[in-house]
């Protein structure tokens, strides 16, 4: 969320950035800034008139004790409509401060002067493009017939079970979801990052915390009776575990690592680029969460990128890193890279990772602090990576190092899954 004092500050520049993502930003600017008049007007009117009653209440004390009892009851009038005033203005400062608010929620986050404009994801720019696209037989199939051939992930069964999007992963095929979970963390932990094992349900504080709500509300699986909200990806409990925190500088870097499965309600659509893994209800996901002091944001995004750069070296999968536009940008993102696969199999390039810095969009909204050297409270910036998505990196695997005998298994990941081949 956006800080009001930044808007007053940064007016004109904001809403020429936020045109970027063809957002319209100019009258609810406006909007926001007659709002925070009226709060900071109400605020100082209710802080004098409990100033006021304070010093009328001290003087009625000495005027019982020296025996004016009927000027004494006179002031206490005063109290009294004082106190009716000061509730008056209570309530208004809440209306205005919830309208506020109710403003500021719908504003996303101002982009990076980096992020190009654009529209759609056509106009995100490539940025970086490395590995050698293997060329396969004349025969080569995509991976939700591999996974049916070599009988590792099981669509119908999953679709008998719960529906569409929910596989079932067997045999080989579970024992290489297994192996890249472990090969994903070991690779973050031995960089620095902290596991945790985290919620798989969050509370709607935490939905608006992260910035899922309002703006993904539709998206989330909600169960209403605990008003509870299965997580979209760990990113959610992990970045929420330092809400309303104040943090000592030296507690900073903080780098955090978690396993979970993810959920995501779709709004449905067929054909090819949405088939087998390409798009699921309920998948696997290695998360990276950092929350570090404002000046290091941006080399902390530079080192998450690298890592998973190395991460997909060492798998040997060809990829390229995306700059996202204006128009494609996430709402809570000031500057996201996406990394994508190029998936054989489809003759198509796949999303498998997205890196973003959110500046201190998501640290207003969780009211999380630090300490600067100067002891002065100062908002953190927070940052969050995929390292990596499962499905599309398996998707990936299965396409890319298939053979007229089997499929390949790179050989980063033999010593996790315990075999180098699935036939």
């Amino acid at each position: 969320m956006l800080q009001v004092a930044q808007i007053r500050a940064n007016k004109e520049a904001y809403i020429k950035a936020l045109a970027k993502r063809n957002f319209k930003a100019e009258a609810l600017f406006e909007e926001v800034l007659q709002l925070d008049e009226t709060r900071r007007t109400t605020q100082t009117e209710l802080d004098e008139t409990l100033a006021e009653s304070n010093r009328l209440s001290k003087e009625i004390g000495l005027l019982f004790k020296s025996g004016e009892h009927q000027k004494a009851n006179k002031v206490k009038e005063q109290t009294g409509n004082l106190k009716e005033t000061s509730r008056e203005l209570t309530e208004k400062l809440q209306e205005v401060s919830n309208a506020l608010n109710e403003i500021l929620y719908t504003i996303p986050n101002v982009p990076h002067d980096s992020v190009p404009a654009g529209v759609t994801e056509d106009d995100n720019v490539e940025i970086f493009k490395e590995g050698e696209i293997p060329t396969l037989e004349k025969d080569a199939l995509p991976h939700w017939e591999l996974a049916k051939k070599y009988d590792i992930i099981d669509f119908e069964l999953g679709n008998k079970i719960t529906g569409a999007g929910f596989p079932v992963y067997k045999g080989k095929g579970a024992r290489l979801q297994r192996a890249l979970i472990t090969y994903f963390l070991d690779k973050n932990t031995a960089a620095g990052y902290t596991e945790y094992q985290v919620p798989l349900a969050v509370n709607a504080e935490s939905g608006f915390g992260t910035g899922q709500l309002p703006d993904k509300e539709g998206q989330m699986y909600h169960m209403e009776e605990d008003d509870l909200y299965l997580i979209p990806t760990s990113e959610v409990p992990l970045t929420n575990m330092f809400r309303g925190d104040l943090l000592e500088a030296n507690q900073l870097p903080i780098a955090c690592t978690a396993f979970t499965p993810c959920f995501r309600r779709e709004a449905g659509s067929y054909g090819a680029h949405v088939r087998g893994l390409n798009r699921l209800h309920q998948f696997d996901k290695v998360e990276l969460v950092n929350l570090v002091k404002p000046e290091d944001s941006y080399a902390t995004l530079d080192a998450m990128t690298a890592h998973i750069q190395e991460i997909l070296r060492e798998l040997k999968l060809p990829y390229r890193i995306l700059r996202l536009c204006g128009g494609d940008l996430g709402f809570t993102s000031a500057l996201t890279y996406d990394f994508e696969l190029f998936s054989a199999g489809q003759d198509r390039w796949l999303e498998i990772s997205s890196v973003s810095n959110f500046e201190t969009f998501q640290a207003n909204r969780l009211k999380v602090r630090y300490k600067n050297d100067q002891g002065k409270k100062e908002l953190i910036h927070t940052l969050n990576g995929s390292s990596l998505a499962l499905p599309r990196v398996i998707a990936g695997i299965l396409e890319n190092y298939q053979t007229p005998n089997g499929i390949k298994i790179p050989e980063v990941l033999v010593p996790y899954t315990g075999f180098d081949m699935i036939d």
